[in-house]
């Protein structure tokens, strides 16, 4: 797998798996109703090659009205559908506006699932913010910044995360920010972790 990396985009080819696939099609719908988003978690190291399997994917979207979310929901419909609330008004009421996610899968599964949120914390918005576009396959998706997705991995500390983390340093340790990741790790409090596992 070549990978193409600049500060802003990240651009390769790979044989897509059901999960790449899934992604595309439900961000496929964001990216033409204009929703700003970007995706978190264990997706991101998979997305790089890692080879483990995942029944879920998290991604934020921007803070945005009801109006504008019914809208998107309508959009979604035509091909996904919500595991956890019926409705595009009770999805928003009672879940995002909350901090709750809702699930979405395709019509006829219930996996793999895509949990959806508006952003959490500080960092929440530093990923939505600062996120990264790639392009695999032609095809746009958008990703937390790598410093902050493996800072966070081990903050996360399970054996998984950590392998996460680990596996994304690998394949972009020449390509990091290592101030920006230091500041993170920092932050999170987990510079030993970095230093044990990662170095």
């Amino acid at each position: 797998m070549q990978i193409k990396y600049s500060k802003s985009v990240i651009e390769f080819e790979k044989e897509l798996n059901l999960l790449d696939k899934f992604v595309i099609d439900f961000t496929s719908v964001l990216n033409k109703s204009k929703i700003k988003y970007v995706l978190i978690a264990g997706y991101i190291s998979i997305l790089f090659g890692r080879s483990r399997s995942s029944e879920d994917v998290d991604i934020f979207i921007e803070d945005i009205g009801f109006k504008k979310f019914e809208s998107l929901w309508n959009n979604l419909s035509v091909n996904f559908y919500c595991l956890n609330a019926q409705n595009a008004k009770y999805a928003y009421s009672n879940y995002l506006k909350n901090n709750y996610a809702i699930r979405f899968s395709n019509k006829g599964s219930v996996i793999p699932n895509m949990e959806l949120s508006f952003p959490k914390g500080i960092f929440g918005e530093i990923s939505l913010n600062d996120k990264i576009k790639v392009i695999v396959n032609k095809n746009e998706l958008y990703i937390s910044p790598l410093e902050l997705q493996i800072a966070f991995k081990l903050y996360l500390g399970s054996e998984k995360d950590i392998e996460d983390a680990k596996h994304l340093y690998i394949v972009f340790r020449n390509n990091l920010d290592i101030e920006s990741l230091r500041v993170f790790n920092k932050k999170l409090k987990v510079s030993g972790i970095f230093r044990r596992y990662l170095l």
